[in-house]
């Protein structure tokens, strides 16, 4: 094969499968780095060495660096540095019409709920042929693969399974569970054939407790400069806990908490216990019990940790840049070895702590570290040509400043539970708040990742209003109310209308939401209370709401994703089939069930990863797709109206008050973000969010009077903007409207002189 470069040099590469990226489409990135191979000092992970395992064996130690992330980012940015790619590109802005013209419809995966062929990979089966096909026949231009990289620990020379579904990343290697590397290659290969794009993860927060911290307990060089951990003298080791017999770690009470911050060891508590669970997280930070350090001293640390014990917080501001090193390192392995566009950033908002006043808990959410840390690993990527996106669970203020500097896109964690709120309770009030408030703030929604349902639960915190806002006061139901008894009253409706006597299937996760899929959700607003009353009869139902979601999420700027449990319409497993991975207080796996969206292991009782198969209502996509009715032909629909009238990239000017409460209309300048555009076509998006038909007078100031309104799905002209800026519509159950503001006179006066000319 050969190309130009951008000097019109004709290159010769006789090595294909070198090439990351599609030259043509992408010709400023990076060739792809030198094999795997290249990374590891020999040999895979060895389960039988009988000599000890710990600082004190020198063959153990430098094993475990042959595992370490931190090594093999040294090696991938030598690799990368000095080379002329790294200045092609611009990076220091986020630039989110950029990333959507690569990708703007993402399909969400979860690499341990999908079925497979027997014997086949994840990767294997997400680079088929057949599934990008059928993507490309419904309009999915991106799939974000999940993370699929070794997670979990290590102990002594055994790998131990990950905690937090791969989210505690311990290498840079695929999961053999997941495939091969050469299969991602592949799959990034079949992707690009179709349009595609391959988003990965990073976890620029924490990883799990593999190599690099086996290394860092050992004082091992600069490994303990990864981490928010400190050593504490042997004389103050009566201030720690014991550590139970079998375990590594205990987690600390609030009162030990106290006592070593009181001690100046630790900077105490922090401003939230995230999965906060009594007598397994009652704060972030653990102890460890006595490890042996490479120089023959026996130490116990003390380590931040703001998910699960077994997730270690990364430090962004040590001296050694450890930390550091190793997630652009990781990035730069999905880039520029694997061959993915972009990445996403996972728990990116909590990069800098930092004690704060006597009586204080520290700053920990909205610090400038965590801003400095996301622009550079954004700024990173995008200099080797990718884009990110991060899921920031904060205010509105800390996803717009992240923004300004660090990702290109953020998750749309504001609107998500505000629409469920809207189907639930038939009222679209605090959805229209939370657009406002969006707008008003700076969070643009050309920036956000409009999803469904993803791999957690459905998120109510709603962290805006119950924290920095939380005595601020809003118009909501006829009259103010605080944020804090805002977000309270949010979350009881929730509560009430889809988990309890309501659905029993919909199950609260700690503090943090409600575990259930999207078709759970809608069922339980319509009445069905058990898995057992969900029957054929009630599917036709639930498919419009759920289509009536998926145009909420495309009819506006920004990113649509949805996963393969909405593209099946897949329900919640029964709790008792995932009993032992619930048991521990994590609700979210029975969301989390196995489905075969390609139809190619109609026996199969579970997926490979041994997720039990759940219910699924809409069937496979190639079924789906036979059919006019289904949801993914609808979706096809919904999809193709949106790319015809390039949305993604428009710019929204109003969200107006409504005809009747179960209505939504949100208004957009078809500009593709040039406020320059005078000609811009005005664009109208009305939804109902009820079970009934409605009807209403849709006003904005944006509106010329005079304009045709043309319905863009069928061509027709269903009214005319009044004077008063307003036009009629009627909308069906769970029904939602593409309108244009028209000209048709100037189209006339067009034609007419078209005619005139032909006829001369």
């Amino acid at each position: 094969m050969s190309n130009e470069d951008d000097g019109g040099t004709e290159v010769v590469e006789h090595d294909a499968p070198e090439i990351t990226y599609d030259e043509s489409r992408y010709p400023r990135r990076p060739q792809r780095l030198r094999p795997r191979a290249q990374l590891r000092g020999g040999g895979g992970r060895r389960t039988t060495d009988p000599r000890t395992a710990d600082g004190g064996n020198p063959t153990y130690v430098q094993w475990l660096v042959g595992q370490s992330m931190l090594a093999d980012a040294d090696v991938l940015s030598r690799q990368l540095s000095g080379q002329a790619s790294m200045w092609r590109n611009p990076y220091a802005r986020p630039d989110a019409r950029r990333a959507l013209s690569t990708a703007s419809v993402w399909f969400t995966a979860y690499p341990i709920s999908l079925i497979t062929r027997p014997g086949e990979s994840f990767l294997g089966a997400i680079g088929d042929e057949d599934l990008w096909q059928a993507f490309q026949n419904i309009g999915i231009d991106a799939i974000h693969t999940g993370p699929v990289k070794l997670a979990g620990g290590i102990t002594g020379w055994e790998q131990t399974p990950s905690v937090d579904g791969h989210f505690d990343r311990i290498s840079t290697h695929i999961d053999p569970a997941f495939g091969t590397e050469d299969e991602f290659r592949r799959m990034c290969e079949v992707a690009d054939a179709h349009g595609g794009s391959v988003i990965d993860d990073i976890v620029p927060g924490h990883t799990g407790k593999g190599a690099d911290f086996r290394l860092a307990e050992m004082a091992y060089e600069d490994y303990p400069g990864i981490y928010h951990m400190v050593e504490i003298p042997e004389e103050d080791w009566h201030l720690l806990p014991e550590v139970p017999a079998g375990r590594d770690a205990v987690n600390l009470d609030a009162a030990t908490e106290a006592e070593l911050a009181e001690h100046g060891y630790i900077i105490g508590a922090l401003q939230r216990v995230i999965f906060y669970a009594p007598g397994v997280k009652e704060t972030n930070w653990s102890a460890t019990g006595p490890v042996r350090g490479v120089d023959g001293k026996v130490r116990r640390w003390v380590y931040l940790h703001y998910f699960k014990q077994g997730q270690p917080s990364i430090n962004w501001l040590d001296p050694t840049f450890a930390g550091m090193r190793l997630v652009i390192g990781d990035a730069l392995h999905s880039l520029g070895d694997l061959g993915t566009h972009a990445l996403r950033l996972d728990a990116n908002g909590f990069l800098g702590v930092e004690k704060s006043a006597e009586g204080l808990p520290a700053w920990s959410e909205g610090h400038p570290l965590s801003q400095a840390a996301n622009h550079v690993i954004a700024g990173m990527v995008r200099k080797v040509g990718g884009f990110t996106f991060q899921e920031l669970n904060l205010t509105m203020e800390d996803i717009r400043d992240t923004g300004r500097v660090g990702a290109d896109l953020s998750y749309d964690f504001v609107n998500r539970p505000a629409y469920h709120h809207a189907l639930a309770t038939g009222d679209t009030e605090f959805l229209r708040l939370t657009l406002r408030t969006s707008r008003e703030t700076g969070v643009d929604p050309v920036t956000l990742v409009h999803a469904m349902q993803n791999h957690d639960e459905l998120t109510y915190e709603l962290v805006h209003w119950a924290t920095l806002h939380s005595e601020d006061t809003f118009r909501f139901r006829g009259r103010e109310v605080r944020g804090g008894a805002l977000a309270e009253t949010i979350r009881a409706d929730l509560l009430k209308h889809l988990t309890g006597e309501a659905a029993d299937y919909n199950l609260v996760f700690t503090t943090n939401g409600i575990a259930c899929t999207t078709a759970s959700v809608i069922a339980a607003t319509q009445g069905l209370r058990t898995l057992d009353e969900i029957g054929e009869e009630h599917v036709e139902g639930i498919r419009r709401a759920h289509l009536l979601m998926a145009m909420f999420n495309a009819w506006q700027p920004g990113v649509f994703a949805l996963s393969g449990w909405d593209l099946a319409g897949a329900l919640p497993v029964p709790a008792e089939q995932v009993r032992d991975l619930i048991e521990s207080g994590d609700t979210r796996w029975v969301h989390r069930g196995a489905h075969d969206l390609m139809d190619v292991a109609p026996e199969a009782t579970a997926s490979a990863s041994g997720m039990p198969r759940g219910r699924v209502l809409y069937g496979s996509l190639p079924k789906q797709l036979e059919q006019e009715n289904s949801f993914a032909s609808g979706l096809r629909s919904v999809l193709k109206t949106r790319t015809e009238h390039r949305i993604a990239c428009a710019t929204q000017i109003d969200v107006p008050p409504v005809a009747h409460p179960g209505m939504l209309v949100m208004v957009h300048r078809l500009d593709e973000g040039d406020a320059g555009r005078e000609d811009a076509p005005i664009q109208v998006t009305v939804l109902n969010f009820t079970g009934e038909t409605i009807e209403g007078t849709v006003h904005s100031e944006a509106f010329t009077p005079r304009l045709a309104v043309v319905d863009a799905s069928t061509g027709a002209e269903i009214g005319w903007v009044d004077d008063l800026q307003s036009f009629g519509v009627w909308l069906g159950p769970y029904a939602g409207l593409f309108l244009i503001l028209k000209d048709t006179a100037a189209d006339d006066d067009t034609e007419d002189v078209r005619e005139l000319a032909i006829s001369e």
